[in-house]
């Protein structure tokens, strides 16, 4: 390693080229972020109402050990760049028939509305439930979560420790079978399936191991007071405060490779010379070519496809009726048999599942007067990689069905939402480049997808990934994690060099 700090370049400023800029800077790199948007983020993104600007991405924070761990390893604490607020109903579900079921941060409240709402038996499958998911949580945070590469070797030596962990991942069950015979009541089996669509699953796909998730939340929701966009920007300011450099509007175009070593970035109007890459964008994109010949054999194809679920995303402010509203909302879907068949077949569902965040409605408040919403409908990604814009057809027919499958349950909004509020497939394929609109990266399908993501370093030397499409996975604190495993992997190269 030479006298001069080493520089890094960072390609994208999602969570995960964030996390890893804030370690990076602290640990004597000088920094380069370079990112094609005007701001922080990635797809923790915000949009303008006439209530305030409104997430049009990741709406909760869960967790909350990762940022805490973040900003502690850099000599810093979290509750001083944001607050946090704990949300004590982790999500309100609507069905058809008017049943209501609060699942609360207390586990006891949440056994006692099951109680209220399907039955004693009900509440004890949902506690055999909880027992279940915490044993697989515990034992895969470390060797698969927390791990920069986890072996399937390691592994599989764990499960053979313990019958126990074995009969919890029922390896040979896919979500949606492995809920249906844990829950006598279907509904209840229809409401954790729904998890698989947090990392771009569908339930019938995807491993029974998914079931973890419910864990990760369990464990708590939190609101960042502001929006998640906060988060983004808290970060960004401690890496500056580090020394870090962020350069917005700057595309790009090439990463250049000498000797087999990546040695520079290119953007449309500089050159930067670095001793290090860090690729925070959809790793199809360097599968693609897409930054040059250089990285195009970086990534295997399995590694990025298939892709993962889209979403149609409608944000907006206006004054909801007809409905008693939490902050964290999901209405599903009349038949849980079908409900994701369409989305299998790559068509859009016809009854879909729909959340609702209700971002004036955090810590338990009912606001007066328009306030901001998030509606999230789950869509197939694009089958084309640059796909054209949404046709004025499409968007007011995704907007219709968002509002007409509210209306079974007697919501509406005053004024009523224009298409114009909709962020659709197409416009996040053209967002985040070679995404197909996935906002998850490569699919969870299949027993051993968990294995397939991209790791930290990649085939080139002196190239590395971060975010949602590497390990561990989607969602905000797996890419924050992936960031911690990219600055780790840097910082150990550049020194042993």
């Amino acid at each position: 390693m030479t006298t001069t700090a080493p520089h890094v370049a960072i390609i994208g400023t999602g969570i995960g080229g964030l996390a890893a800029a804030l370690r990076l800077s602290h640990g004597g790199c000088r920094v380069t972020v370079l990112e094609r948007h005007a701001g922080p983020g990635g797809k923790m993104r915000t949009l303008p109402t006439q209530a305030g600007p409104v997430d049009a991405g990741p709406t909760v924070l869960t967790m909350k050990p990762v940022f805490e761990e973040l900003f502690a390893d850099v000599g810093l604490k979290l509750s001083d760049h944001i607050t946090l607020q704990t949300e004590d109903i982790l999500a309100r579900h609507f069905w058809r028939d008017g049943t209501v079921l609060d699942l609360m941060r207390d586990p006891a409240q949440s056994f006692d509305n099951i109680t209220a709402v399907f039955g004693s038996a009900a509440a004890q499958e949902f506690n055999a439930f909880c027992a279940q998911t915490k044993i697989l949580y515990d034992a895969f945070d470390g060797p698969m979560i927390r791990s920069s590469a986890p072996s399937l070797a390691e592994l599989a030596m764990t499960v053979i420790k313990s019958p126990k962990l074995l009969r919890a991942m029922q390896p040979l069950s896919t979500l949606a079978s492995s809920l249906n015979t844990s829950f006598s009541e279907p509904r209840l089996a229809q409401l954790f399936a729904r998890y698989a669509t947090y990392v771009g699953g569908l339930p019938a796909q995807s491993p029974s191991l998914l079931s973890l998730i419910w864990q990760a939340e369990s464990q708590g929701v939190w609101h960042v007071k502001g929006g998640m966009h906060q988060l983004a920007q808290s970060i960004e300011a401690a890496a500056r405060g580090f020394g870090a450099e962020f350069i917005y509007n700057a595309h790009v175009t090439r990463i250049e490779t000498q000797d087999g070593r990546a040695c520079a970035v290119q953007t449309n109007d500089a050159r930067h010379t670095v001793d290090a890459v860090l690729f925070n964008g959809d790793p199809n994109a360097l599968h693609q070519g897409m930054l040059g010949p250089a990285s195009e054999n970086t990534i295997e194809k399995s590694a990025t496809a298939p892709r993962s679920l889209s979403a149609n995303v409608m944000s907006f402010a206006a004054i909801p009726e007809g409905v008693a509203l939490a902050a964290h909302n999901v209405f599903f879907a009349q038949d849980p048999k079908t409900e994701y068949a369409p989305l299998a077949k790559s068509q859009q569902q016809t009854d879909p599942t729909l959340y609702i965040c209700a971002q004036d409605r955090f810590g338990g408040v009912e606001p007066t007067g328009p306030e901001r919403f998030e509606i999230i409908l789950n869509s197939p990604p694009t089958q084309t990689l640059q796909p054209t814009a949404p046709s004025e057809k499409e968007t007011e027919q995704c907007q219709t069905l968002i509002l007409q499958q509210l209306s079974h349950f007697g919501l509406s909004f005053s004024p009523r939402p224009a298409a114009t509020t909709l962020t659709m497939t197409q416009d996040f394929a053209q967002l985040f480049p070679a995404s197909h609109g996935s906002l998850y990266g490569r699919s969870p399908h299949g027993m051993m997808a968990a294995f397939k993501r991209p790791t930290a370093r990649s085939k080139v030397s002196g190239l590395y990934l971060a975010g949602g499409g590497a390990h561990p996975s989607a969602g905000v604190p797996m890419a924050t994690l992936s960031g911690q495993h990219a600055a780790e992997a840097i910082l150990s190269d550049l020194i042993s060099t």
